[in-house]
């Protein structure tokens, strides 16, 4: 058996597993999936997976051959709405299981974590969701925010939480994240600056992993104390966390130079709101430059013996990979093309695509480009691999055989280092649900 076909078995095969017990994952176990139905519990799961960005009525039109028999519309939306929301999020961490992480000097996990917005149908009713009028939309927007963990080397997704758009919280949700990650190992967890807090530093910590988080010059001067930074920076400082003022109150004000205060609206899980204790932190403090008069700030736990500062630059600037990985999960397969209207929905929907962009990422790194005698070392253009993979996961047992990676590695584009491109912010609406065309 080829690889591709090893791992396409190894997630149809989890899905069939799932499926013996469909129980397990139904809001209502007595009664959801118990009945024969044109679509059963495991091909609910591989429809959801494999949909693209047609609409429904023809992704179900495809999915059963254009028969005249296909499911209806409201018939499929009957089933969907059985499904726990655990059901993908387990289904994921399921199908990663079957592969070794790839490591880090033979060690670490290096685990990006960031967020990413999903516009949906407009709503203004639902004040969750429902972004005001602003000068970037008129008529004000609908949007999901997902914060997701990636690992950076396996070009996996391992976890996602998923929060309303003007409700977002991506202090809490790197916590939450950090406090239910469970694939083991030693993670080094890389994030920017939206996430850097004591909150945040304190959780990676009590849970006995490493972090890289980069921070603002404010956030940093208040740490150090000091009304400017230097243009280099390594060093490691201790703070003492209180959320009193009061110098009679410190259990060391010999070391007052130490302490720093948590306001009563800042949210630190490890101090209770008006209580005198301490919690002593030790952070490292990274500043480098990035291009001409432009710095930036990192502050970690890696230890200076093992992790010099050049190596921190070379490890936040691979925290880009989650960038990367977000446009081909919005664009390459069709995930900003959501099905529904319901944020319950959308969310089964952006697991299922995470699912699909590991099934796509892994069968993609494992080809092989042979290295020949060009100007530039070449690499899998991954739009057209996660394409072919796409392709390839829909394809039933009576349809032609496909070679995949000879097709993957067919489509190569050259690696061009120290490129560097204006960032992009534009609202996007969401796609309409009766136009589209795959």
């Amino acid at each position: 058996m080829t690889y591709p076909k090893q791992v396409k078995a190894h997630l149809w095969g989890d899905i069939s597993k799932m499926s013996e017990d469909p129980a397990r994952f139904a809001k209502n176990p007595d009664a959801d999936f118990t009945r024969i139905r044109k679509l059963d519990f495991e091909n609910l799961i591989r429809l959801l997976i494999s949909m693209q960005s047609d609409t429904t009525a023809l992704e179900l039109l495809k999915f059963f051959d254009y028969s005249p028999d296909t499911l209806s519309i409201s018939a499929f939306y009957q089933q969907r709405q059985k499904l726990l929301p655990s059901t993908f999020p387990f289904l994921l961490r399921l199908f990663n299981s079957h592969f070794s992480p790839v490591l880090y000097k033979g060690k670490y996990s290096l685990v990006a974590c960031d967020g990413c917005e999903f516009n949906i149908a407009r709503n203004p009713a639902d004040p969750d969701y429902f972004h005001m009028p602003t000068s970037a939309s008129a008529y004000g927007f609908n949007s999901l925010h997902t914060i997701s963990l990636y690992d950076l080397l396996g070009k996996r997704y391992l976890d996602c939480l998923f929060q309303p758009g003007a409700k977002k919280n991506e202090f809490r949700a790197f916590c939450d994240l950090v406090d239910r990650y469970d694939y083991g190992g030693f993670p080094i967890f890389i994030a920017d600056r939206g996430f850097s807090a004591y909150n945040t530093y304190a959780h990676a910590i009590e849970n006995g992993v490493f972090f890289v988080i980069r921070a603002k010059d404010i956030n940093v001067c208040r740490l150090l104390r000091a009304n400017s930074l230097p243009d280099s920076i390594d060093s490691v400082v201790d703070v003492i966390l209180s959320r009193t003022q009061s110098i009679k109150k410190w259990s060391r004000p010999d070391l007052a130079d130490q302490y720093r205060y948590i306001y009563h609206d800042v949210q630190f899980d490890y101090i209770k709101q008006g209580s005198s204790d301490e919690y002593p932190l030790s952070l490292r403090v990274v500043r480098f430059q990035v291009t001409d008069g432009v710095f930036e700030n990192i502050v970690t736990n890696l230890p200076v013996d093992e992790f010099p500062a050049d190596e921190i630059k070379q490890l936040y600037n691979l925290r880009w990979g989650i960038e990367t990985s977000f446009r081909d999960l919005k664009h390459t397969i069709g995930t900003k093309n959501f099905h529904s209207k319901k944020p319950e929905y959308i969310v089964q929907e952006i697991w299922a695509r995470l699912i699909l962009f590991n099934f796509c990422a892994t069968l993609t790194l494992h080809v092989v480009i042979a290295r020949g005698h060009t100007k530039y070392t070449y690499q899998v253009n991954f739009s057209m691999a996660f394409k072919l993979c796409h392709h390839f996961i829909r394809l039933r047992d009576h349809d032609p055989p496909l070679d995949v990676e000879a097709l993957i590695g067919s489509f190569t584009l050259p690696i061009r280092l120290d490129r560097t491109f204006a960032r992009q912010h534009r609202f996007r609406p969401p796609a309409s649900f009766c136009y589209r065309f795959s």
